[in-house]
């Protein structure tokens, strides 16, 4: 049995746990709330630029770029893969990790021949244990990452798909939906296969655009800088969902550092109780053999 000196060491050591974690909690609250107010501001772009981009897409031949055909024979694939560069945020990184893993061994099964670009620490690392092939890797670029940086990783994404060494390239990232859900969504990059809206489809002669130069042309510039935009946002609702399950995750800590407590200073006053009464016994017993002596 634990001594009273051993119990209060125990809730000692709970409660420097306990700073720690709201420490944490109120840094990831901080940080989120940066990292949304980019990610809710970054958002009305994308959603118009994904509306521009469908309403032109709707008004050619699907063959005028490369870009937007389907190749009959699909058989190498790369998955580019988001995860944080940090761990104690829950099952934020597992889940990514999960999934991704899941969808390669399943690619693998139908005779693709995979490869992985990722971004993150965690997704890096673990996927180098088990040797699937990367062909770049980046760390620490959360909250600094720049739109020239991005538009570099799709032109490398790009070319690659150009010169015929991928057939298909995919993203998969965590969607932020809310404080308590973050979803891991798999999203295809290249081919490109434009946005389109039911409800842009049924107005579209009340929503017409005037194009200048020609729908081809704009659409020809417009494709790359779609991709970068998809990698954009993935890398704004990855960073949010990270910031949000870690707060969480510290959150839900703390709670179990205060029951952990509570519950070590009911087994330190028990034990203080039956001390306390192991020594009255003591005493009474010396009186009552001092009586009869």
């Amino acid at each position: 049995m634990a001594t009273l000196r051993d119990v209060l060491r125990k809730i000692g050591a709970v409660k420097k746990t306990r700073q720690i974690t709201r420490a944490m909690n109120m840094v990831a609250a901080s940080r989120l709330r940066g990292a949304q107010e980019r990610m809710e501001s970054f958002d009305p772009y994308a959603t118009k630029f994904s509306e521009v981009l469908g309403n032109l897409a709707s008004r050619i031949e699907p063959d005028i770029h490369p870009l937007l055909v389907k190749r009959e024979q699909v058989s190498k694939v790369e998955l580019l893969h988001f995860t944080g560069d940090r761990g104690l945020c829950g099952s934020f990184n597992t889940n990514l990790m999960t999934m991704g893993q899941k969808w390669l061994k399943e690619q693998q099964a139908k005779g693709m021949e995979c490869s992985l670009m990722t971004v993150g620490k965690k997704g890096r690392d673990f996927f180098k244990k088990r040797s699937f092939p990367l062909t770049e890797s980046h760390v620490n670029l959360y909250g600094n990452v720049e739109i020239s940086f991005i538009n570099n990783m799709t032109k490398a994404l790009i070319d690659r798909y150009l010169s015929e060494e991928v057939d298909e390239v995919y993203m998969m990232y965590s969607r932020f939906v809310s404080m308590a859900k973050q979803t891991p969504t798999l999203v295809k990059l290249i081919p490109i296969e434009p946005p389109q809206s039911e409800e842009a489809q049924e107005t579209s002669g009340a929503a017409e655009y005037l194009c200048e130069p020609d729908p081809e042309s704009l659409v020809i510039e417009l494709l790359p800088k779609h991709i970068s935009v998809q990698i954009m946002n993935a890398f704004l609702q990855n960073e949010t969902s990270e910031h949000a399950a870690r707060m969480a995750a510290m959150d839900n800590a703390s709670k179990n550092c205060n029951e952990m407590i509570d519950n070590l200073t009911l087994v330190y006053n028990k034990a203080r109780q039956a001390a306390i009464t192991a020594e009255l016994m003591d005493i009474v017993g010396g009186a009552e053999a001092l009586k009869g002596a």
